[in-house]
């Protein structure tokens, strides 16, 4: 017998992998520490981190359908519609040292590849 068909109530309480350059966790010789090291960079940020936020968060899709290659990003957890929410507070083009309104554009590395 598999072990999905003995458990299948664990099947509702695994939590999806963290495809995320910012998550980190260690589970070497029995440890178990995750954390989220862009939102433990943020001093303003008040919130604590829970593994659950990871879910939800934002910052993995922006990564992908950003035009910039050189994001660096500062986020914080607010409470929004009565939960905790990872919500991205400022973003700057590294490359061009220009901060970004929306990042998922930067107006020079968009400059960049319509010239190539």
């Amino acid at each position: 017998m598999h072990a999905v068909s003995l458990f299948p109530f664990l099947l509702n309480r695994m939590e999806k992998p963290v495809n995320c350059r910012y998550f980190y966790g260690d589970y070497f010789r029995g440890k178990n520490k995750e954390e989220c090291r862009l939102l433990a960079a943020n001093p303003q940020n008040t919130r604590r981190w829970k593994r659950a936020l990871c879910d939800t968060c934002p910052v993995p899709e922006l990564l992908i359908a950003s035009d910039c290659r050189e994001l660096a990003l500062e986020a914080t957890v607010m409470r929004r519609f009565l939960r905790d929410q990872v919500e991205v507070t400022f973003a700057v083009c590294t490359k061009h040292m220009l901060e970004l309104e929306d990042p998922l554009h930067c107006p020079k590395c968009g400059e960049e590849k319509n010239v190539e």
